[in-house]
């Protein structure tokens, strides 16, 4: 209370002051205007804080810095330094519920989690690969033996490679750069 009526009186602009208390922080830092010997036209900016803090434990917010380095003409409010600090646990918040999401996620670098019995595999007899697939699936979706393929392989087609003339051209002696020829300006 008594803080209270000694900042309200500090704060009045009045003719003989030379200093203004304009406002204070959540942390209790207080910020002051005082008029400035050599510019008298404009008003310096400082903080005070409590003298038992050490100069590296100081905290200012983003707003009150803004203010400090005449960025913002109008300091800020104790209301609108608790909207600050709302919108902070809100962003965190999302940011950790974001994190999850992503965590959650499979990653395109990770090896697939593909388990493949290499015997069956490589005896190609359908004995082992319906013992297989019976141990993997369950027994009320069973799958049915897929029928071999009749008639001519399919044609792969040869790739072709659009680099392939360019490539033949450097890798010889014939290649040579063409001659510089600026256009002229207008």
């Amino acid at each position: 209370m008594v803080n209270s009526l000694w900042f309200k009186w500090k704060s009045l602009r009045l003719p003989w002051r030379t200093s203004y208390m304009v406002g204070q922080d959540l942390a209790g830092n207080t910020f002051w205007e005082f008029k400035d010997q050599l510019k008298a036209g404009r008003f310096r900016r400082i903080v005070k804080f409590d003298p038992k803090t050490h100069y590296g434990d100081v905290q200012v917010s983003p707003q009150w810095h803004q203010w400090l380095r005449y960025v913002r003409p109008i300091a800020p409010t104790l209301d609108e330094q608790r909207q600050d600090l709302i919108r902070q646990a809100q962003m965190k918040e999302l940011a950790r519920l974001a994190d999850e999401r992503w965590a959650s996620k499979a990653s395109y670098l990770d090896k697939p989690n593909t388990q493949q019995n290499t015997a069956g595999i490589e005896s190609g007899s359908a004995t082992t690969t319906e013992s297989t697939t019976s141990a993997h699936t369950p027994s009320s979706h069973a799958q049915a033996p897929q029928p071999e393929p009749t008639g001519p392989p399919p044609k792969i087609e040869k790739e072709v490679n659009p680099w392939a003339k360019s490539d033949k051209q450097t890798s010889g002696g014939e290649w040579q750069p063409d001659a510089w020829n600026p256009t002229s300006q207008r």
